[in-house]
């Protein structure tokens, strides 16, 4: 909702006021971006007490006084603010610039959304998986080692990981997360087709 929410407002911003347009493949782009940037600041620190609570157990409380310092609650955050504005980007960007352009250089293939949406959802959850994957791999293991006994830094992270396995360690489980990925971005794709032009009329025009 933050995402959907901010998304909608960064491109009433773009637009501005009183103007009648279609964004741009780049501002929509950057406008995914921010609002998943922002969004990071709030599920950040909520995974990292979910990763915690699954490691070690004990309640949401005790879980919250754990981390309650700004070294501890920021661990994790680059990498879940860099997987949060690719994947808010691939599912709030990519099918509407995908579906566009199908449906004007392929009408008679593409004569509706609803045809368009099918390869837009394949190809967002394709971006929004296979990009952010290794962001999420490399956060989640910072997150779940708060001790830093194993994993330190982001960097630090990333060079455990890959002599680990080489560059398939940064994709265990994306398989799974890809066929999710698509049902989902096609499924906020049609939510903000049919409910963006009533929050924000303006920029549908």
């Amino acid at each position: 909702m933050i995402q959907f929410s901010t998304g909608g407002a960064l491109k009433k911003l773009v637009i501005g006021d009183g103007e009648a347009r279609r964004l741009k493949a780049w501002e929509e782009m950057a406008c995914g971006i921010g609002a998943g940037t922002i969004s990071a600041t709030v599920g950040s620190p909520l995974e990292l007490i979910m990763i915690q609570q699954q490691r070690k157990g004990g309640n949401t409380i005790q879980t919250i006084k754990n981390i309650a310092s700004p070294s501890i609650a920021t661990r994790g955050f680059v990498g879940a603010a860099v997987r949060e504005a690719l994947w808010t980007c691939g599912y709030l960007s990519i099918p509407p610039i995908v579906r566009t352009t199908l449906r004007e250089q392929y009408p008679e293939t593409f004569d509706s959304d609803q045809k368009a949406r099918v390869p837009a959802a394949l190809l967002g959850g394709l971006f929004a998986c296979y990009l952010t994957h290794p962001f999420d791999t490399i956060k989640t293991c910072m997150q779940g080692d708060i001790e830093r006994k194993t994993f330190g830094t982001l960097t630090d992270t990333a060079k455990i990981l890959f002599k680990e396995g080489s560059i398939p360690a940064f994709y265990r489980g994306a398989t799974f997360r890809y066929g999710r990925m698509v049902i989902a971005v096609g499924m906020l794709d049609f939510l903000q087709a049919s409910i963006g032009p009533i929050l924000y009329p303006s920029a549908f025009e």
